[in-house]
């Protein structure tokens, strides 16, 4: 038995040390947030054990007996006439088997196709599928472990890819203190077919694999939750190049290598505020987006994600602003309700 573990750790630690080194990744897009509390929170939040069923999409461990029957959808108005939507809906099975099935999409509008002697020859679409399938096993009143099976469908044009990706998250949770916490290793997978071949040979990239954690904490005598979520665990160098010459990527670099900026890099922290329970307000800080976004000698507030939410008789009402750079704002609107109040078992 020891030797089965063993030999699981070791494949782990070689799936993470591999896609650490990978550097750019294929299916990118498994990494926005499709909810407008994750995108409030940041853009990722694994340690917030509530009774909402999207939180799942960062940590498969999130779900919860209150999530059962919860059905949920979701729209993002993201970048230069990109799309986002999402449909989940919860079931739980037994007191300590929870699931939830969901299908998420993404629309890059449509584009003009020209050839090489900028000729008008029609137009093309763009889209990105991605389906969830989650598991959660509650193992103690606060304990517990969930995993994400993630099939993948992607076209641009003629151009299309299949793939798959698993999650595998654990939640410790203890309502009376007030603390939650998360462990989330994302993105585990494999493209099995490739946008393109290479002399008749399938040309296939590496998922975007993150391993994520973060912790929750509500104060006793105020309606206060704090958050802190450490992304991209698996690698230390967050870096960047940029411009138009070498001497502007190695000016990015060198800023970079200041280890305080990096650490905030991999740092998302929120405050979230409820005034009731079926009231929260929500503001948060990405430091790495807003270093990547920042425009120089330009004030903008890239990197700061704001929302809140609402419960409107039997409907969850979230709403969400992220901004990128100046001009450049996402909209995210999520409505969920308990199918249980239309008297659907």
């Amino acid at each position: 038995m020891r030797l089965r573990y063993q030999l699981l750790l070791f494949s782990l630690l070689s799936v993470m040390l591999l896609q650490a080194q990978a550097g750019q990744d294929t299916y990118q897009f498994l990494n926005l947030p499709y909810s407008a509390r994750t995108a409030a929170l940041g853009g990722s939040n694994v340690s917030l054990y509530d009774n909402d069923i999207n939180l799942a999409f960062t940590n498969p461990a999130l779900l919860s007996p209150r999530t059962n029957n919860i059905l949920g959808l979701n729209y993002t108005n993201y970048i230069s006439d990109i799309n986002l939507g999402s449909a989940v809906y919860g079931r739980n099975f037994g007191d300590n088997n929870f699931m939830a099935f969901s299908i998420n999409y993404i629309d890059y509008g449509t584009f003009i196709h020209t050839d090489e002697l900028d000729q008008t020859l029609g137009e093309f679409t763009a889209k990105d599928f991605v389906a969830n399938i989650v598991y959660t096993r509650r193992f103690t009143d606060n304990w517990t472990v969930g995993a994400t099976f993630k099939p993948i469908y992607s076209v641009y044009e003629r151009y299309s890819s299949f793939g798959v990706a698993f999650d595998l998250g654990a939640s410790y949770h203890n309502e009376s203190v007030l603390f939650s916490a998360g462990l989330v290793l994302r993105n585990m997978g494999w493209q099995f077919t490739g946008y393109h071949s290479i002399d008749g040979k399938q040309h296939r990239e590496t998922l975007p694999f993150e391993i994520e954690a973060g912790i929750t904490q509500g104060l006793k005598h105020a309606p206060i939750r704090f958050h802190m979520t450490l992304t991209n665990l698996q690698r230390w160098d967050l870096s960047y190049s940029y411009g138009n010459n070498a001497n502007d990527a190695y000016t990015e670099k060198t800023k970079a290598g200041n280890s305080f900026d990096m650490l905030c890099r991999h740092t998302v922290f929120a405050v979230e505020v409820l005034p009731t329970k079926n009231f929260y307000i929500v503001a948060s800080y990405n430091h790495r987006r807003r270093m990547e976004m920042r425009i120089p000698d330009k004030k903008t507030i890239a990197g700061f994600s704001f929302g809140a939410g609402l419960k409107l008789y039997k409907f969850q009402v979230g709403f969400a602003i992220a901004p990128y750079q100046v001009g450049n704002l996402s909209y995210h609107a999520t409505l969920s309700t308990s199918l249980s109040e239309f008297g659907v078992k």
